[in-house]
């Protein structure tokens, strides 16, 4: 009898195929250097074992509070001001509704580091503001913007944009039919806001709350320019300066824990979203009435963010470009960074392309579901802060070094920057394309295995094709990332080698606005592509609503 069952049938469910075998290759990519961290913190060492006691006596109480305090801080401002302006742009019509429900998203552009350099001049104590404040007001009553409060406000105005994509998307695809109901039972714009708007968008605000605290985690030249000592630059600062590796592991142990709270936060939120969206499509929205004045606060306060968080910081970009002279080596640095982006972008799709597939492709429903998971485990880089990542990188190239093949990994850094970008952007990838899988009908991959074609022919002859749109967006996504990340390439660059987040850092760091401002705007000129993405994707969800309609 045994004999009569199809072959696939009789083949054991824990067979290691080469998807499998590509699953748990990618599974390990986060592990290592998380393991090779967590041993070098944790086992006990003639060098590194009296350090925790310094540590927590000493140095991690105030970076934990501090950084505590700006999470919260950043996560309350962005999260006031997300869903008030993504409220606003859904549900009234006021003057140039239609232009700031996008321009809105245009501080995603511009990485955290950029915005405090940019403001640097204006807030400072020789800048023109101070000038007006110092013949209006008491010269001792002028606010300190290095500072705590200081660096809430201006990385609140970098990530807001996090809360107002997923808010504004949750309100776009809310239930008219709830709504209208609520009108008639006398709740007001404000009664419906509170009592329907909010508490179905809840799950999506707060995973865009949970993304801009793991971007405020990870930043680390807007804090060490504004003099907040958070966690993050704990751990830069114990490496590089102090040359304590042992030291930098142990802190870095430390924000991975906030960080993994964060991770378990978003990722509950996530999984109640999709259980807000279900009914009432069929008509559009209502749009809410109110009087003139109101009109023009509205537009007032969505037009304050978009003033604030992209057209001021980039204008005095520009104004330091065209009165600085063209810094040198800003072409080379480009060059740099367009390369690392374009090979950590087709090494981290190759990844995520090979991870879906298999999820996708598998012989039995527990199969699928085992390898989905496996493959959501692999995507978890993205909630590593670069700063961990990087020195998990070090520690895991050191150990292997003592190996035959090490030399291959350890003789140039560039290779060890290009791992951790496909580790900690493999989820954008992962992401876009499970996306793009759903989008086609499994009918697809039965026609053609009933025709004879394999699971490679049926990937190659049938998906890829489906896939060039998901597969661009995202390259495109994890190309934009990686010219703007600053924290790894800090730590693992080589010497000399500088790409345009080092060089602007460098020239930042010494007071040398005029020469950062022109890779600085090459970075912001390449970081509009994923709000162009944004944008569409947004623009998708209202055409499809209006043809339900």
């Amino acid at each position: 009898m045994s004999q009569s069952l199809p072959l696939s049938a009789s083949k054991p469910f824990w067979r290691l195929d080469m998807w499998r075998a590509l699953t748990l290759a990618a599974v390990a990519l986060p592990l290592l250097p998380l393991v090779a961290l967590a041993w070098l913190a944790l086992v006990p060492s003639s060098a590194y074992a009296p350090i925790w006691g310094h540590l927590w006596a000493s140095v991690l109480p105030g970076q934990i509070i501090t950084t505590a305090l700006l999470m919260a801080g950043v996560a309350a401002l962005t999260g006031l001001i997300g869903t008030g302006t993504a409220w606003a742009v859904t549900f009234y019509n006021f003057p140039l509704r239609r232009t700031l429900s996008w321009a809105l998203l245009l501080p995603l552009a511009i990485p955290t580091y950029l915005m405090a350099y940019s403001y640097a001049d204006v807030l400072d104590h020789a800048g023109p503001l101070y000038q007006i404040w110092h013949a209006l007001l008491p010269e001792t009553a002028y606010p300190d913007f290095r500072s705590l409060p200081g660096a809430i406000i201006l990385l609140s105005l970098v990530l807001y944009p996090y809360v107002y994509l997923s808010a504004r998307a949750a309100f776009v695809q809310q239930s008219s039919v709830l709504i209208e109901a609520g009108r008639a039972l006398g709740l007001g714009p404000m009664g419906c806001f509170r009592r329907i708007g909010l508490p179905m968008a809840r799950p999506a605000i707060i995973v865009g709350v949970a993304l801009a605290m793991m971007e405020c985690l990870n930043d680390i030249g807007a804090v060490e320019f504004l003099g907040v000592t958070t966690l993050t630059m704990g751990v830069y600062d114990t490496w590089v300066v102090r040359g304590n590796l042992g030291g930098a592991a142990q802190i870095a142990l430390t924000l991975l824990g906030f960080m993994a709270l964060l991770l378990v936060l978003e990722r509950s939120q996530r999984g109640e979203a999709a259980h807000n969206i279900r009914s009432g499509r069929q008509r559009s929205l209502p749009d809410f009435q109110t009087h003139r004045a109101m009109q023009l606060l509205m537009c007032f306060a969505c037009f304050v963010p978009v003033v604030l968080g992209f057209l001021v910081p980039t204008g005095l970009l520009i104004d330091y470009a065209l009165l600085g002279s063209t810094a040198e080596g800003v072409m080379a640095a480009a060059g740099r960074s367009f390369s690392l982006a374009i090979v950590a972008a087709i090494l981290t799709c190759a990844l995520g392309l090979g991870l879906t597939y298999a999820a996708r492709s598998g012989r039995t429903p527990y199969q699928r579901l085992e390898v989905k998971r496996l493959g959501q485990m692999a995507a978890l880089g993205y909630a590593v802060p670069g700063t961990v990542l990087a020195i998990g990188v070090m520690v895991m190239f050191a150990a292997l070094a003592d190996l035959s093949f090490g030399w291959l990994l350890v003789s140039g850094t560039a290779g060890a920057l290009v791992f951790a970008y496909v580790v900690r952007f493999l989820s954008l990838s992962y992401g876009t394309l499970e996306a793009g899988f759903g989008r086609i009908s499994p009918g697809l991959d039965m026609a053609a295995r009933s025709l004879g074609a394999g699971r490679n022919a049926t990937l190659w002859r049938v998906h890829l094709p489906l896939l060039r749109a998901p597969l661009l967006t995202a390259a495109i996504l994890v190309f934009v990332d990686v010219m703007k990340e600053l924290p790894a390439t800090l730590i693992l660059r080589p010497f000399d080698f500088e790409t345009l987040a080092t060089s602007v850092y460098t020239y930042a760091s010494v007071g040398q606005m005029e020469d950062a401002a022109l890779p600085a705007l090459m970075i912001i000129l390449v970081g509009l592509i994923p709000v162009a993405i944004s944008l569409s994707l947004i623009e998708q969800i209202r055409k499809g609503r209006r043809k339900t309609a």
